[in-house]
């Protein structure tokens, strides 16, 4: 073998190796922000499904929508696709002038989630089999009880609006008070992304929470009654409409069916592939994705 062909036998590995660097770094980002309970999903399946049907690469960015959604609002933040739960997020960015429309993708409920680890878990496993009353068993001393933080999460304003509606429903005056003392309780209040995780580590005994999280994340859960778990749209105006709070600062929390909106911001780098997120969501493959995470089905009409 000459001495050329000694050096082109070494070399080529490498020149490959190059060319593939190279067209690594040249292919698009698809940046999607989402509701950070979508962590699961966003990640693992439709991220990465989106990215190789449009040769691109994927990045997630997994928050409070309405901390998400500050920080786009104030430019701090790009992203090409907004997925958030609830209106208002939604509308931060439209009077930002960043939004003009957003279609609904998913749906869940609220359902009370405990921990396999937990003491209480044989309590909660009698309370989802209608044998005892679950707040009974979260009003029990000792319990750890977790949420988010109401001001930039909206799971965090639901948990204590579902706790606001089941005192109404069952005639517990006094229940939110019980379970969550102040609406910021720091000792309750984790991160978003961190609430599931904490729950599967037995850290915390029970939270409440959406139910296509707990399915993620295969924790047990508790139904709730359709009165409480913002799920149905025609319960809005009977049910839903009488719970709400203002936090410190006077911001006013009011209760809304819990549906997921999709968006594709102004300023996205990758407009194209923003909008090819958002089909994909709407398609059938996209919709069999979220149904098996647990997610149902787009309720209402576009924002």
């Amino acid at each position: 073998m000459s001495r050329l062909a000694r050096r082109l036998r070494w070399l080529a590995p490498l020149l490959l190796l190059r060319s593939l660097v190279a067209l690594a770094g040249d292919a698009p980002v698809l940046r999607v922000a989402y509701a950070g309970s979508m962590g699961v999903l966003m990640d693992r399946d439709l991220g990465p499904a989106v990215a190789k049907a449009q040769h691109a690469s994927y990045q997630g960015i997994g928050q409070g929508s309405y901390a998400l959604a500050r920080l786009l609002a104030g430019r701090q933040l790009q992203a090409d696709v907004f997925v958030a739960i609830t209106p208002g997020p939604i509308r931060l960015l439209q009077q930002a002038g960043l939004v003009d429309h957003a279609v609904p993708v998913a749906s869940t409920r609220m359902v009370l989630v405990y921990s396999p680890k937990s003491r209480y878990a044989p309590d909660f496993a009698a309370a989802a089999q209608g044998r005892k009353p679950w707040y009974e068993v979260l009003c029990e001393p000792g319990l750890r009880f977790g949420r988010t933080d109401p001001a930039v999460d909206p799971q965090g304003a639901n948990a204590l609006l579902t706790l606001q509606l089941a005192s109404r429903y069952y005639r517990q005056p006094d229940l939110l008070r019980q379970v969550a003392g102040d609406l910021r309780n720091p000792r309750q209040i984790f991160a978003e992304a961190s609430l599931m995780s904490r729950l599967e580590a037995g850290q915390i005994d029970a939270a409440i929470g959406y139910a296509s999280a707990a399915f993620s994340h295969r924790l047990p859960t508790v139904d709730l009654p359709a009165e409480i778990d913002l799920a149905q749209p025609a319960m809005q105006a009977p049910w839903y409409a009488k719970a709400g709070f203002t936090l410190a600062g006077g911001k006013q929390i009011e209760a809304q069916p819990l549906v997921f909106y999709a968006a594709v911001p102004a300023d996205a780098k990758q407009p194209a592939l923003g909008r090819a997120f958002v089909r994909f969501m709407r398609s059938a493959q996209g919709q069999a994705m979220l149904h098996e995470r647990g997610y149902g089905p787009p309720h209402g009409n576009a924002l």
